[in-house]
């Protein structure tokens, strides 16, 4: 929906779950609102040639006709009382958040959310900020990440949800590219409202009950080794490559090494050794490649804390301080 009126133009889309406003600069001859298909009107601004383009509604034939330079368009109406009436702020329950923090945390945090619709409560990601901490949770059964940040100054208020993962990566993808300085988000019937700068988000809430992950954590683990994150990192990513075909990646541990090694039939074998200050019985443990890709690279420190048990209990990525932990589920490896 494209509206314009004394207080300037502002355009609204919506899939249900997602609702966004934003302001639009230019100048309003005349007052008016109309409903065009997002996909059709993306795909013509973006064709065109010029810098501005001139919009006029003509409700008699149910267009808007669309004037940029040479070219001219004109663009079938959708009823406009079929537009949902999106969600307005909440100034009661309205807290401000420290937006880098809270981008940081959405953008890793949101790697380990579940794409798969059937299981709607693990495609979100637990949202909890109260005094000055805040904390974020997502998983997808295979991986957990939880990430902490602590504040420099306590919030005004506490929010607990769990917020769809797609709706924080768009509300990251527009502080990336409008770089705000305030961010505040307020809750509703089972919605949540963000404003960033003078663009507003708004994302249903997902109902149901998101698991327990303190209870996934191991207690006590065989092996704790603290490795550089630089490292190990760009040794998985190289011999990740080969690992294709939903192959595993399989690291190895010896007396003061591991060897990453993937292997992949008709496409060929990877393999690379570090040193590592491993000792005790040597044993293999398998991952899936890009779940342990996105732990390894989501840790924002130097070093980082690999905690192991068994080939075939969890492994543990954690940050040195603890505020990020990545818990990954292993691969069964043949012989």
């Amino acid at each position: 929906m494209i509206s314009a009126d004394e207080q300037g133009i502002v355009l609204l889309a919506t899939d249900m779950e997602i609702g966004l406003r934003i302001p639009l600069a230019g100048e309003v001859v005349r007052p008016g609102a109309a409903v065009l298909p997002a996909r059709l009107l993306l795909e013509v601004v973006r064709s065109l040639a010029g810098d501005t383009a001139t919009l006029e509604l003509h409700p008699a034939e149910q267009n808007v006709e669309l004037v940029c330079g040479a070219s001219k368009f004109h663009l079938r109406t959708l009823r406009s009382e079929d537009f949902p009436k999106l969600p307005e702020p909440a100034a009661d329950t309205r807290m401000t958040l420290p937006v880098h923090e809270f981008i940081d945390t959405a953008l890793v945090v949101s790697r380990s959310a579940s794409k798969d619709e059937t299981r709607p409560v693990l495609t979100g990601v637990l949202i909890s900020a109260a005094g000055g901490e805040l904390r974020m949770v997502a998983t997808d059964s295979y991986r957990l990440s939880v990430k902490l940040a602590k504040l420099d100054t306590g919030l005004q208020g506490s929010i607990e949800a769990n917020v769809p993962a797609r709706a924080l990566q768009e509300l990251a993808r527009i502080a990336q590219s409008s770089d705000p300085a305030e961010l505040t988000a307020s809750l509703g019937q089972n919605q949540i409202v963000f404003e960033i700068g003078p663009i507003v988000l708004s994302s249903r809430l997902i109902d149901g009950q998101f698991p327990n992950y303190r209870q996934l954590l191991p207690e006590a683990v065989e092996h704790e080794l603290r490795l550089s994150a630089s490292e190990i990192a760009d040794v998985v990513r190289r011999v990740s490559l080969l690992a294709q075909k939903n192959t595993p990646l399989r690291m190895s541990f010896h007396e003061g090494e591991l060897v990453v090694s993937a292997q992949t039939p008709d496409v060929g074998d990877a393999s690379e050794a570090l040193p590592v200050p491993f000792s005790g019985e040597a044993f293999e443990i398998g991952f899936n490649p890009e779940f342990i890709r996105d732990g390894l690279e989501s840790v924002e420190s130097d070093e980082l804390v690999l905690k192991l048990i068994s080939p075939l209990r969890p492994g543990l990525i954690e940050s040195p301080d603890g505020s990020f932990v990545y818990l990954i589920m292993p691969i069964r490896l043949s012989a």
